[in-house]
């Protein structure tokens, strides 16, 4: 006759705290190697792992400090968001550092719609606040600890990293106007954004400082898709008083600036100057590499990880003050741009 071989029961903790005559806590207190254990306790329960060849899960180890390793990433949705350099990057930073902290990481993507269900949450990171504002001061008012990314908040206490997009969109136009361009436009992100918002503020102030007279004819609002950089770069280079140089909120808008001003048979930098923003890789493949304002996405990714442990640690009664972090922008000069001088 042939017996064929029950599967091996899994041991768990269960089993550990019954073989040791001690409470499950106990055992996740032994395990996590706190003090709060009477010595022969520990000894019972080190004996029953070793026994029944207990391999401890990250559940049990959670069990004695009471708090949840499950960090959620927050994204506004919207079309292309898998497509989107800047989500990719931030899923990439964050998802590395979770990895390396030992947290499980949840991605919620939302319209901002409905209540994000915060049971189980350990901590959130919202990458950026755009229709979900509810959402974020849910999350504060339940004293989940919080971080938000690449906004500036300047009315709730909460922790933020943000990017200084005025600053990268000044510098942008510096440069331009540096190069005795007097022409210049600006095709916006969505203005709905505070990054898109921020960066034609940027444009606005670099013109006043070098005294070119700001134009609205000159300023094309998009809502950062190729479609809308593609209709606006049509309406732009057929303009009577064409520009000569544009500063584009997106690389990948830029790029698409860059296809039609080249099926119009327009020079890029010779006739049209451009300055992107994000530093894209793909912006250094096209036809001409392009020049544009850096984003340091990784740091403020990883960033927001570390400011997240701190307030993941910190006991509710001795609640730190919420830090406003903003991280520099740098131009970075390609082939794209061309001087007038």
């Amino acid at each position: 006759m042939v017996r064929v071989k029950k599967p091996s029961k899994t041991v768990s903790i269960e089993d550990v705290a019954r073989l040791a005559g001690v409470s499950i806590t106990t055992v996740s207190r032994v395990i996590n190697k706190m003090p709060s254990v009477k010595e022969r306790n520990r000894i019972r329960v080190l004996d029953a792992v070793k026994k029944l060849k207990f391999e401890p899960s990250v559940l049990a180890q959670r069990l004695a400090t009471g708090r949840s390793n499950v960090v959620a990433l927050v994204i506004p949705r919207y079309e292309g968001i898998f497509y989107s350099f800047y989500a990719l990057e931030l899923i990439k930073g964050i998802g590395t550092l979770c990895e390396i902290m030992k947290f499980d990481l949840l991605l919620h993507l939302t319209d901002g719609g409905s209540p994000f269900n915060l049971k189980g949450i350990g901590g959130i990171i919202f990458a950026d606040i755009i229709s979900n504002r509810n959402q974020l001061e849910d999350a504060v008012a339940a004293g989940i600890p919080t971080v938000v990314l690449n906004n500036y908040v300047e009315d709730a206490e909460v922790t933020c990293i943000a990017v200084d997009n005025t600053g990268g969109g000044e510098s942008a136009v510096d440069y331009l106007a540096g190069l005795g361009h007097q022409k210049i436009a600006h095709i916006t992100g969505d203005i709905i954004t505070q990054a898109a918002a921020q960066r034609l503020e940027g444009y606005k102030r670099a013109l006043a400082k070098y005294k070119i007279p700001f134009k609205e004819e000159y300023v094309f609002k998009t809502d950062y898709s190729r479609g809308q950089a593609r209709a606006a770069a049509e309406r732009m280079i057929t303009m009577p008083d064409r520009p000569t140089a544009v500063f584009v909120a997106s690389d990948p808008m830029a790029l698409e600036v860059m296809a039609v001003a080249r099926e119009h048979g327009i020079s890029i930098p010779g006739d049209l100057s451009i300055v992107g923003f994000d530093d894209n890789p793909s912006g250094l493949y096209g036809p001409v590499a392009l020049t544009t304002v850096r984003q340091p996405f990784i740091k403020m990714a990883q960033d927001s990880v570390k400011e997240l442990v701190q307030l993941m640690s910190q006991k509710k009664s001795k609640a730190a003050a919420a830090k406003k972090i903003i991280l520099s922008t740098q131009l970075v000069i390609r082939e794209s741009c061309q001087s007038l001088k």
